[in-house]
């Protein structure tokens, strides 16, 4: 076998690696789809779901990418290169990480426009705009917002210019110093927003919506769906684990590490939730009003409340720190696949990388716009194009064969020389997921996406 390359930098302890993961995972997904799907797809009957399809699903898939970055560092197509030689296998895989990447690209490209969003309501809410502001005139605010691309392109400009900025600060000074500020910082947010939820909100219909469910609201839609966002929120399919991964010190408990995580994501999406939904109830709004939720209903319901518009802000700039932390996450493996593939500095390649982003997510905010329409973006704009893309298509994709690849293809010896802090019942559980549930669970949502978008 080849030995496994070594990364000058890396993270001084586990628990930075810990908070890197959560924070690539805690994120929009968390914040703004896990809340919408809720209310969309029956609530508790979601919520239960989301955590089988987790648990059994992507954190063995999570597990598999960070095993592929330790033993052969933190580029996704070098790491996959390494893996495949030692076990004799295909070069072919490499294109596995560069789909990787672009799939990370491509959630980028849309995901930047969101953030971008977040930065402007929360500084929309804290000058005033929303107080008092009437139900229709919200949404009317929210159309308004979307025809013109100026404000949207400012603020997305910002963010990207943040994230660029963390990437080109390096591992330790840079990725390393984001993540042991933003947990903190979103988990303190986060107390106060369910705080002033049970303070001013209908808590007792929010607890009944997220945690009581019958029989019968259970479906196989819910089911796929959960699966989807539960690969989406734990950022499998870009490589992020790969990279993050390599970074890890020697020897760490990579099952039980993964496993925090997931945890931590759990938790976040579940106190969003209970953040969110009190204040929907106490409002009367509809909580399966899909997307708009948070950028309609979210400001109207804050702007007529005593106090609201500031934790209103509060809420929009937690929006914003968590999706700061996952689109480092997933610009860093594009970073590391430029520098080694074409002999970059890392400045140059986050330049790169940063302008490329921009200039797509310049495309989505154009087609949102119905003055400036694209003639090849249809009837729809590009913002769900590429929602429907990733999440639908290219996600599950890169986990299936992810899943195929470890667990089918490579040798047990390389994967049981990483995870050799784990006990052989983990191994050989996380193993037999691996093989025999992840791969048709995936496959059943990639069926069901196709016949559902071709019907």
């Amino acid at each position: 076998m080849l030995e496994r390359p070594g990364v000058a930098d890396r993270w001084g302890t586990r628990t930075t690696f810990v908070l890197a993961l959560s924070t690539s995972a805690v994120g929009l997904g968390n914040l703004w789809r896990f809340s919408w799907l809720s209310g969309e797809y029956g609530g508790a009957a979601f919520v239960i779901s989301y955590v089988i399809c987790l648990f059994f699903i992507a954190v063995p898939i999570m597990v598999a990418e960070v095993v592929l970055g330790r033993y052969g560092g933190p580029g996704p197509v070098a790491a996959i290169r390494r893996a495949c030689a030692s076990s004799l296998r295909s070069r072919g895989w490499v294109l596995l990480g560069v789909l990787a990447c672009v799939t990370g690209l491509l959630l980028l490209t849309f995901y930047v426009v969101v953030a971008g969003w977040s930065m402007a309501y929360a500084d929309l809410l804290w000058r005033g705009t929303f107080s008092s502001i009437p139900a229709a005139e919200a949404g009317d605010h929210f159309a308004r917002f979307l025809q013109d691309p100026a404000p949207q392109l400012y603020w997305q400009s910002l963010f990207l210019l943040l994230t660029a900025g963390v990437i080109v600060l390096g591992v330790r000074r840079g990725l390393g110093t984001l993540v042991w500020l933003v947990v903190p910082l979103m988990a303190g947010m986060l107390a106060f927003l369910v705080k002033f939820g049970f303070d001013h909100g209908d808590m007792a219909a929010a607890r009944e919506f997220l945690f009581t469910t019958q029989l019968a609201d259970f479906s196989s839609r819910t089911v796929l769906v959960a699966l989807a966002h539960a690969l989406f929120t734990l950022g499998v399919g870009v490589g992020t684990g790969i990279s993050y991964g390599a970074y890890a010190p020697q020897r760490i408990p990579v099952g039980r590490s993964v496993m925090a995580v997931a945890l931590f994501d759990v938790a976040i999406g579940l106190f969003a939730g209970l953040a969110v939904f009190p204040i929907v109830f106490a409002n009367n709004l509809e909580p399966a009003s899909g997307p708009g939720l948070l950028f309609i209903s979210m400001p109207y319901a804050f702007g007529n409340l005593l106090q609201g518009e500031s934790v209103g802000a509060l809420f929009f700039a937690l929006m914003t720190v968590a999706a700061w932390g996952t689109a480092v996450a997933i610009m860093e493996p594009i970073v590391v696949m430029l520098m080694q593939q074409w002999r970059l500095a890392r400045f140059t390649a986050s330049l790169l990388a940063g302008a490329v982003v921009w200039y797509l997510s310049l495309a989505v905010v154009v087609s949102l716009s119905a003055s400036a329409p694209l003639p090849w973006a249809s009837e729809r704009n590009l913002l769900r194009q590429l929602d429907l893309l990733t999440a639908g298509v290219l996600l599950p994709s890169v986990a299936l064969l992810m899943a195929i690849l470890v667990g089918w293809r490579l040798h047990p010896a390389i994967l049981r020389l990483e995870l050799v802090r784990e006990s052989d019942l983990f191994f050989s559980l996380w193993r037999g997921l691996l093989r025999y549930i992840a791969p048709p669970a995936i496959a059943i949502l990639m069926l069901q996406t196709y016949f559902a978008n071709s019907g």
